[in-house]
């Protein structure tokens, strides 16, 4: 192990090699062409391999190739801004700004945002020059983030909806649904009431909590025996840009 850390060395551009376990100077010195490749191909490097974890844990749920890529671009383009920079607070002063023009438009998982702090902390540890540092903490999160997807960690048993019901106009709904609700639901509340098609039909928005074990065809079709067949949508919040693999 002594050997594969020792081996992880940048060429300042005189000749000498620095350790970059070492606590890094102040002021930065010049970057060579040698350590200039080295640290943007790391980043790169590292950032497809966050991009690969990130698709391997949003499997089920779908992921946009957009943001896929954007992780990859974040490490070589943060560690470049801190390669430019003379000293390390200004660095971290660039990577700062970096992360408040991200988040402008925040994405609605937050593990999203962890993954984008994940891509921009590889870029600066390359841009810095701790290529090691990165690697080493690259492997750390990612084996985590591995493990927690693998085991379902702080899954929810129960899976929140919306559940809208269309009924004739001539229907008393109060009370009608409640039975097949409590048997299919462990939690609905009846947010919305409103008419629909020029006042010939309402439409009953429940807020629902839907166990995963359940037949959600079961659970439909017995809603559609009260409601005299007409339309019910069970909605699940889904991007339509994201991708889902098997």
């Amino acid at each position: 192990m002594s050997d594969f850390f020792s081996s992880l060395l940048v060429d300042k551009g005189d000749g000498e090699a620095t350790d970059i376990f070492a606590d890094a100077p102040a002021q930065t010195v010049s970057v060579g062409v040698g350590s200039f490749i080295m640290c943007i191909v790391a980043a790169l490097i590292i950032g497809l391999l966050i991009s690969f974890v990130y698709m391997l844990t949003h499997k089920k749920e779908g992921y946009a190739q957009s943001y896929v890529v954007t992780m990859i671009m974040l490490p070589p383009v943060v560690a470049l801004m801190l390669l430019l920079i003379n000293n390390t607070a200004g660095a971290l002063t660039i990577a700062g700004t970096f992360t408040l023009v991200r988040f402008r438009s925040v994405p609605g998982d937050p593990r999203d945002m962890a993954y984008i702090f994940f891509s921009m902390a590889v870029g600066v540890a390359c841009g810095l020059g701790y290529i090691g540092f990165a690697i080493v903490f690259f492997v750390i999160i990612a084996a985590a983030m591995i493990i927690l997807n693998a085991v379902n960690f702080g899954a929810a048993k129960s899976s929140h909806m919306t559940l809208k019901i269309a009924i004739p106009e001539n229907l008393d709904y109060q009370g009608v649904f409640e039975p097949v609700l409590d048997k299919y639901t462990t939690f609905h509340k009846l947010r919305r009431v409103k008419t629909t098609n020029f006042g010939t039909l309402f439409e009953l928005i429940y807020s629902v909590d839907v166990s995963d074990n359940i037949d959600q065809k079961k659970f439909i079709d017995e809603l559609r025996t009260l409601n005299g067949n007409m339309t019910i949508n069970l909605v699940f919040f889904r991007y339509d840009d994201k991708i889902y693999e098997k």
